[in-house]
Order: C-alpha cells, then structure tokens, then sequence
C-alpha cells in the first residue's frame, strides 16, 4: 500500500484555536509620558515581527492613554503576539496584550456611560 499523505508544512488548519482569539489585540500598560511614549512606528517594529499588521490604534484620550489596539491580517500572528508580548518589557513597563473582546468593550462603555450620567444628575443637584 503507498504511504500515508505528509502532513501539511503548517500545521495551522489543524490547530484549534481557543473562542476568544481574534485578530485585534487589546495593548494595555504602554508608557504615555511624552519623553517615553511609544510612536505609531515603534509599536509596528515591536508588534511587526509576528505578522502583517492592518492597523494601530493608539489611545489619546486621559481615559485611553497607555493603550492601543493591533489589528493582524492573520489570526495566528495575532495569536503568536499574544503568545510572546504578554509581559514584554518596554521603557520599564510590562505589556498586558489581550484579545479584543467586543462585548465585554461594550459593557463597560455602558457603564462608564452611566457613571457619568449619575455623576451630572448630583452636580445639577449640587448647583441648583
């Protein structure tokens, strides 16, 4: 009888991957102070080695600074990412890289939109 195929080179359309890997990552604990802040450049060169990136973007807002999102063409170089950036030391931080996850986004965008209705419902109270 002939031998048995060879497996595929890659063994990526084998490999399962977990539910909540996806191709944006979420960077959290980037240094934001201006003489150390990491440039839209930077973070390709760092992120860039584990595959194409689509997009950066980086929190410029007070409640944004020290993050970005990371979008990968390739789910597995945003896997490989996580994999080897979680932790990495830059200017003396650690980076938190994390799946992007959209629903848990969108509860706390709804509760910190509700925060700050409460908080101008007691400054109306506060002033009236």
């Amino acid at each position: 009888p002939p031998p048995p195929p060879a497996a595929p080179a890659s063994a990526r359309g084998a490999a399962r991957l977990p539910p909540e890997v996806n191709r944006i990552l979420y960077v959290r604990n980037l240094p934001y102070k201006t003489e150390e802040a990491l440039s839209t450049e930077e973070i390709y060169d760092i992120f860039g080695k584990y595959g194409a990136i689509r997009q950066i973007r980086i929190g410029n807002r007070p409640d944004t600074r020290g993050t970005a999102f990371v979008v990968y063409e390739d789910i597995y170089d945003a896997k490989n990412a996580v994999d080897h950036l979680s932790g990495f030391n830059v200017c003396g931080r650690y980076l938190i890289v994390l799946y992007f996850q959209a629903a848990r986004m969108a509860k706390r965008t709804e509760s910190l939109e509700a925060k700050r209705a409460e908080l101008e419902a007691l400054r109306k109270r506060a002033n009236a």
